[in-house]
């Protein structure tokens, strides 16, 4: 049988794991997922407050990559001043208990380096 790119095989270039990565990978993705998972509505304003070392250009760059992948929901009041509201979709969601697990292990490990280091 001819492997594919859509083959469960991670040996391909392209697999489920790349995939998924390539959707919540970066350095600012998932703690926009997770502050949107917590406040379940963030203006731009406020979501820029949640990541202070994100410059406007990088996390307008991200959410519209996020809005693409359908994680994230882009709401327009037209209305003076404007105003943009972010929410996450069903698919958006669907991650939070994953993003979960890996701030749970990042806990975990932050914690055992602190000790190490005394």
């Amino acid at each position: 049988m001819a492997k594919n790119k859509y083959t469960e095989d991670c040996s391909d270039v392209v697999c489920s794991v790349d995939y998924a990565f390539k959707r919540i990978g970066g350095k600012y993705k998932g703690r926009i997922l997770w502050n949107l998972s917590n406040k379940n509505i963030l203006r731009y304003g406020e979501l820029r407050k949640t990541l202070v070392d994100v410059t406007p250009k990088m996390l307008t760059q991200t959410l519209r990559e996020l809005e693409e992948d359908e994680l994230v929901y882009r709401k327009v009041y037209h209305e003076v001043p404007p105003k943009v509201e972010y929410s996450l979709t069903d698919i958006g969601m669907e991650l939070i208990p994953f993003i979960n697990h890996l701030k749970e292990w990042g806990d975990k490990q932050r914690a055992k380096e602190k000790v190490l280091r005394h």
